[in-house]
């Protein structure tokens, strides 16, 4: 029985358009988190004087909101993962459950 269910989700076109839409947008998402935080740690390793400029007369330096915007980025790809699971991949699942389990 158990088996027969399996079968039948994985063979639904709608489970298989969630499965290539969730993992085709799960793969854009780690692409990007990547390039920005590896782009920040290798700006950190390879142009520190780049990082190190002064923004005004204080003592902050332009490594700090680049830093603090890598934080808030990693926030908003997650929000944006989020809301788009549950808006389109939660619909989408609920629709195979339901036409599955009929």
């Amino acid at each position: 029985m158990e088996d027969d269910l399996v079968a039948r989700i994985a063979g639904h076109p709608q489970y298989q358009e969630l499965r290539a839409k969730r993992t085709r947008f799960g793969w854009t998402l780690t692409a990007l988190m990547l390039i920005a935080y590896y782009g920040f740690v290798l700006l950190v390793a390879f142009n520190k004087p780049f990082l190190a400029q002064r923004l005004g007369e204080g003592v902050m330096t332009l490594g700090i909101p680049i830093g603090f915007g890598v934080i808030v980025f990693t926030i908003a790809i997650t929000a944006y993962y989020v809301r788009r699971a549950n808006a389109e991949f939660d619909t989408l699942s609920d629709a195979v459950a339901k036409a599955v389990l009929k």
